[in-house]
């Protein structure tokens, strides 16, 4: 039989991911019993304290036991935290080491939304991608620039470690796991039982783009506010470096060693946050918010808006904005 760890984090984190991963794991069990076969997994909550509070107090959680004694696993999954990423890393460095101790000795690790903090503590995730909730994204970048964060996939699966976006995409996650461990038959069981929708891979639609403020470039803030007063205009980037004397290459590099993305992917992205918020509260033609964006080209808009959040504008309208699509 393999051994799947929940962690249990010390301080105030996340318990849906706790209580899910265990809920869906121990389904996957029963259902491949009832098909014939032994459990697959011995599934046991860990952490390093003998309870963790949730919520102030609302709930307790008192793992199964220790990570100090268990001498070996097969499956790690860390859940989210709070939004105190550096004190629940801080808090949990007995947790960071364990971890990184198991996946040196052949154990797979699947992180939670910002349970990726926890997981790039240990060094595991540098050079490799890795997904968080988009909110995170900012943070998560300037405190582990060697990760290559891709915060719009909904999972990430490289070398026995898998990650995922944000909030409760991480049934998705479990699922993916299910069936990585199980079979694709017990992963459409739980997906049925649980209503969680098989094979989703993005979490584009959800994003809601703030741009990346989180550095402490002042000449690529500006830039960045520039862009962003700019909105129904199409600005080059030889115009915005002129206008900031800066090279072009140099003002390429700069702005993307702060924010992640180069100027015209920043541009895009300001244009169809606006976008998106124009199709979710009125009742403006796709044109209409199209050149109210600063495009002419309907052709380009619609590869843009489906690069961006996985869908087409009026895929986008008729989710958000039932008044619109009526």
């Amino acid at each position: 039989m393999k051994h799947l760890t929940i962690i249990v984090p010390d301080g105030p984190n996340n318990l849906s991911s706790i209580v899910g991963a265990y809920k869906i794991f121990t389904r996957a069990n029963e259902y491949w019993k009832k098909t014939g076969k032994k459990e697959l997994f011995k599934i046991q909550l860990a952490g390093i304290s003998k309870k963790v509070e949730f919520y102030e107090g609302l709930f307790t959680v008192k793992p199964h036991t220790s990570i100090s004694a268990i001498a070996k696993t097969n499956l790690i999954i860390i859940p989210s935290l709070n939004h105190n990423y550096e004190k629940a890393v801080k808090g949990n460095k007995a947790v960071i080491d364990w971890v990184e101790k198991q996946y040196r000795a052949g154990a797979e690790i699947a992180s939670i939304c910002t349970g990726a903090f926890i997981l790039a503590s240990s060094g595991l995730l540098d050079g490799k991608s890795c997904s968080t909730h988009w909110a995170a994204a900012d943070n998560f970048r300037m405190m582990f620039p060697k990760v290559k964060l891709q915060e719009d996939k909904l999972i990430t699966d490289e070398n026995g470690i898998y990650t995922n976006g944000g909030a409760y995409s991480f049934l998705n996650l479990m699922i993916y796991l299910v069936e990585k461990y199980y079979d694709r038959q017990t992963a459409i069981f739980c997906s049925k039982v649980f209503q969680i929708e098989i094979d989703r891979q993005s979490q584009s639609a959800f994003t809601i783009f703030t741009g990346q403020k989180v550095h402490g470039d002042d000449m690529v803030k500006k830039a960045q506010a520039y862009i962003e007063s700019k909105l129904q205009e199409k600005i080059s980037v030889e115009q915005l470096s002129s206008r900031f004397a800066v090279g072009r290459r140099n003002f390429d590099r700069r702005f993307i060693k702060a924010t992640g993305n180069t100027p015209v992917e920043y541009s895009q992205r300001v244009k169809i946050e606006s976008a998106k918020k124009s199709f979710e509260s009125t009742r403006k033609t796709i044109n209409e918010v199209m050149y109210d964006v600063g495009y002419s080209d309907v052709k380009a808009f619609r590869e843009v808006f489906r690069k961006i959040t996985g869908m087409s504008p009026l895929e986008y309208r008729a989710k958000y904005n039932k008044e619109a699509a009526v």
